[in-house]
């Protein structure tokens, strides 16, 4: 069997919409922050991604190394399966890579690639 993940969302991975075209579930989180972290808006021409979010701007982060920046998000627990699909769904400006949040929680995060 396996273990669920936290996966930390800035953006349209918070909107149901997506969620249920990446899921197939709507997903309960809890609000969290990501700490010395920016946000930046990147421009989506994937087609798909386009469909499910409706929109040609999506916001993007990166690293500040400034302990005063933080992005505001939700943490969700998903299953391995899920995070595959979140990996689908995440154009190719995105990387994943696993985070301390503000609340201490490990989560994993798409940030600038």
């Amino acid at each position: 069997m396996s273990e669920n993940v936290l996966l930390f969302s800035y953006g349209t991975l918070q909107d149901k919409a997506v969620q249920l075209a990446s899921f197939g579930r709507e997903l309960q989180g809890r609000s969290d922050a990501l700490v010395a972290f920016r946000t930046d808006w990147v421009e989506i021409t994937d087609p798909a991604v386009l469909a499910t979010s409706g929109k040609t701007h999506h916001p993007i982060v990166q690293y500040s190394g400034e302990d005063a920046d933080r992005v505001p998000g939700t943490v969700f627990e998903i299953t391995q399966q899920e995070l595959l699909a979140a990996d689908a769904y995440e154009v190719s400006d995105y990387q994943r890579i696993n985070v301390r949040l503000q609340s201490g929680l490990q989560a994993w995060v798409y940030v600038k690639a």
